[in-house]
Order: C-alpha cells, then structure tokens, then sequence
C-alpha cells in the first residue's frame, strides 16, 4: 500500500479526478452545464487524456476509479444524488475515462509528450469549461416526450377498480427490487374533486437508502378528462420531487376497459421528458424505474380491491 501512494501517477491521478469531477458538479449547480454529453461524456475524455500522460498507466487509471467512486460516495452522502443515480454513473463515466487513456497512451508511444506538471495536465480540463455553457446556450431543441404504459387486468368490474384509484390513503404494499433503494415510493394519492378542472395531489417518500427527505416530495395533478368506468386523464401542474429536477412529468392517464363479465384490464400511461444524455444509455433506465412504481401501485390496488370487495 505504501508503495503505491508513493507511486506519483497514482497521486496525480487522483487529484486530477477530484478537480475535473469536481468542476463538472460546480458547473451543474451554477447553471453552466446541463445533465448531457458534454457532461457525461466529453468531461469523462479530457480527464481520460490527463490520466492517460502520466507515466504509470496503471496505477493512474486505478487511482481515478477509486477516486470516481470516492466522489460519487461523497455526492450520495451529502444528498445531492441517490444510490441508484450513482451507481448508474460509474459505467458511463468511467468507460470513456479508459478509453480515452488508452488512446492518449498509444499517441505517447509515436510522440513524446512533456506532461509532468499539474498545469498541463489541467491543459484538457479547458475544452470542458468551455464546451458546457456553449451547449447550454445553443440548446434550443425540445425535449421528446416519453410513454411509459402498464396494462392489468383486475378481477373486478371497471367502476370498482375506478373508484379503488382515484383516491388511495395508503399504499403499502410489497415494494418492486429498485424501490428498495432510493427510487421515490407513492404513498398516498388524494383527489380534491371529481370533475374536469379537479387536483390530485400525490405524496412520495424517499426510498430505503435516501438521504435525509432526497427522493420525497409532491406531484400535484389537474383533471383534463374524467368518464367513470371509462377514463381518468390528468396533467401535472406541479412537480417537486427532491433530487429529480432532470425529470419533467407532463401526464398520468388510466384507462377501464371491461373484460369479459367483470373484469377489468387497467391501462395506465405516464408521460415525461428528461434532461439525461445520451439517451440510448438513461432512458432505458428511466422507463424501468417508472414500470416499477407502476407496478407497486398495482400491487396496493389489488390488495385495496380485495379489502373492499373480496375475492
């Protein structure tokens, strides 16, 4: 252990990890960078090419994986991200930090590089700075909306299973894998009036490894289209769930459609947008996260169905 502290690509390797990472969270808190490809990728570059010039390939690489995590324990720890959103990171992080080292590696091997010194190291750090307020200043195209569907079928008719979702008191079921750990748990949704123009207000909490209230919080909902039995449609007016402000919730809509003598196939539709690139890497990730709340809320609807009707 002692020889590798000792070891000077390790020790570069780490501070150099600590100020790029660093500077990209600086950047995201003060509204000069967005959750995007310049952040997750483009950043995760120039710290590969600063590690990739240290002369112990090695050890640097090492130190920098040690230290991501270090980092990303530390962002959990005083709640500005959640495990799930943390342990998500490493991969999309650290893949092009390697690859980019790697690269940088071969080019030394044709062309010697004097790179000894903290400043030149810091050299790459320079296209990030620059690069993340310029995207956020050219973005101008709208996000893409996202569904995400449920289909059940419930062995109750369409209005029981209607009247058992509108309004829920208590949602204590059984929680899906992800719920274990920090994803936002509903635990009661209530509907102030039942008519076109009516609010449903649904309060969460956060999940078993949050962070103080991370997770938590409210999403209000108003009433676009209401036909008992058949539809429940609603627009979210107000969404402030702590530690999510990348995602962008727009609608919920339940659909009842009678199967058979008496039952019934419950459809629900969640729409939202995010702020998270590439999108070939979260979205994925998003849509399992939101199946598994569909799934508890199902869970607490068939045990209310039972209580109140039996079967």
């Amino acid at each position: 252990m002692k020889k590798i502290l000792q070891d000077r690509s390790f020790r570069m390797s780490i501070i150099l990890t600590f100020i790029f990472l660093g500077t990209g969270i600086v950047f995201l808190l003060c509204g000069l960078a967005d959750y995007s490809w310049v952040l997750f990728a483009l950043l995760p570059i120039v710290l590969g090419i600063s590690i990739g010039a240290l002369p112990n390939k090695r050890w640097a690489i090492i130190g920098a994986v040690i230290t991501l995590i270090i980092f990303l324990a530390g962002l959990l720890t005083i709640g500005l991200s959640g495990f799930i959103c943390a342990v998500m990171s490493i991969p999309i992080i650290a893949i092009p930090i390697f690859l980019s080292s790697v690269v940088m590696h071969l080019i030394q091997r044709y062309k010697e590089i004097k790179t000894n010194s903290l400043p030149v190291l810091l050299l790459p750090l320079l296209i990030f700075i620059s690069a993340a307020p310029t995207e956020r200043y050219l973005k101008t195209e709208k996000r893409q909306v996202i569904e995400v569907k449920t289909e059940q079928v419930f062995n109750y008719t369409p209005e029981q299973v209607y009247d058992a979702i509108k309004s829920v008191d208590t949602l204590t079921g059984e929680k899906p894998f992800l719920m274990n750990f920090d994803l936002p748990v509903p635990t009661k949704c209530v509907l102030e009036k039942e008519e076109v123009g009516g609010i449903r207000t649904c309060c969460f909490n956060g999940g078993n490894l949050s962070r103080g209230d991370f997770g938590g919080g409210t999403i209000r909902e108003k009433i676009t289209e209401q036909e008992r039995k058949k539809i429940l449609r609603m627009d979210v007016t107000d969404y402030n769930l702590i530690g999510r402000k990348w995602l962008g919730f727009k609608e919920a809509i339940y659909y009842f459609d009678k199967v058979g003598e008496s039952q019934c196939k419950l459809t629900r539709v969640t729409t939202y947008t995010s702020e998270l690139t590439p999108r070939v890497y979260w979205e994925p990730l998003e849509r399992l996260g939101i199946n598994q709340e569909h799934d508890y809320v199902f869970s607490n609807l068939g045990n209310d169905l039972k209580r109140r009707y039996g079967k």
